[in-house]
């Protein structure tokens, strides 16, 4: 695994060593910032069950001024601070070991607004649509921003979510892509 583009074009990342953590694949991350490249500039991201860190460390490398990595991991964790650390990109990062409903009331009491984020929860284990109404409920997504669901092909998610309406849904294989933004 490795970043694709921007500061650190080519750094080869670290994965983990088990299977708990899938890393989304170069292809598909190639797809996905094709698809996203005019939102990255000089945005503030978070990656939501960031694994490895590696969208968003993709964000920070081509001109994101933030990112916020959150993950209930400890071992994930750790790889994302090891990969953040290879990349140079400790102060323009925020790391948050913490679940994510803790985690999205703490950047709320914060007021954090975020033009990108990126939602990559373990697959089968249905966070996907709380976590979507938390973003939601507490209005995380700039008003002009794009959310990310990485996910299983099988996994069906409604047209609208509250304040989100689905923009976009890409298949890779195995794994889909869609994207919500903030209805007109």
């Amino acid at each position: 695994m490795r970043v694709i583009s921007g500061k650190v074009r080519g750094l080869k990342l670290n994965t983990p060593k088990n299977e708990d953590v899938r890393p989304t694949t170069d292809r598909v991350k190639e797809s996905l910032f094709n698809i996203i490249s005019s939102y990255v500039m000089e945005s503030n991201v978070l990656d939501l069950f960031a694994g490895t860190g590696s969208l968003g460390i993709e964000c920070l490398s081509r001109g994101a001024n933030k990112c916020v990595f959150v993950d209930n991991s400890k071992e994930s964790i750790e790889i994302v601070k090891s990969n953040i650390k290879k990349a140079r990109f400790e102060e323009s990062s925020i790391i948050i070991n913490s679940d994510f409903k803790d985690a999205t009331n703490k950047l709320y009491v914060q007021k954090n607004k975020f033009d990108i984020i990126f939602m990559d929860p373990p697959y089968y284990k249905n966070m996907f649509i709380e976590a979507i109404d938390r973003i939601n409920g507490l209005e995380l997504l700039a008003e002009e921003g794009i959310l990310v669901i990485e996910h299983d092909i099988k996994d069906e998610f409604p047209e609208k979510i509250g304040k989100l309406e689905k923009s976009r849904h890409k298949k890779y294989g195995n794994t889909a892509l869609t994207f919500y933004k903030m209805e007109e």
